[in-house]
């Protein structure tokens, strides 16, 4: 067997929002390597004048466009009333009950704009757990318990 077959750049899980029922996100596992790639097309080398070396500088804006473009694919139960607690929102004459469609745009607006957010989906997106294939019912032979559906 070999474990360079059996690896996989990138995995998608949709995983609830703590505290804000309803609202799941479709969130994608990055490896090392897809975060490479991404964090290598955002930085640019520069000539540092003071120390009169080349310095690689990463523009943290198109860092969060593309991390967020990457890791998250999809939303489902998000609302202005959700997003109210996310954000600072001008919500006057709007129904808080109301939708917010996933977009592209929409995903990097919510993870440029909201530390909570921001904060969460870096939490969930490098935790392997969440993107591991789950058994029900089958018995590990070297400890013989039963792992758990989750």
């Amino acid at each position: 067997m070999e474990l360079k077959k059996l690896v996989v750049d990138s995995k998608s899980a949709w995983i609830e929002f703590p505290g804000l029922d309803g609202f799941e996100v479709e969130v994608v596992n990055l490896s090392r390597k897809e975060l490479q790639i991404i964090r290598k097309k955002c930085t640019t080398s520069k000539f540092n004048r003071k120390s009169r070396q080349i310095e690689d500088v990463l523009d943290e804006e198109k860092f969060v466009e593309a991390f967020a473009e990457k890791s998250v694919k999809g939303w489902k139960g998000l609302t202005l009333g959700h997003l109210e607690t996310l954000l600072l929102l001008d919500t006057k004459g709007q129904d808080l009950a109301k939708d917010v469609p996933y977009t592209t745009d929409n995903a990097e607006v919510l993870v440029t704009e909201s530390n909570e957010f921001d904060t969460w989906l870096n939490e969930v997106v490098f935790d392997l757990d969440n993107f591991r294939s789950r058994t029900e019912g089958k018995v590990h032979s070297k400890t013989g318990a039963a792992s758990q559906k989750s």
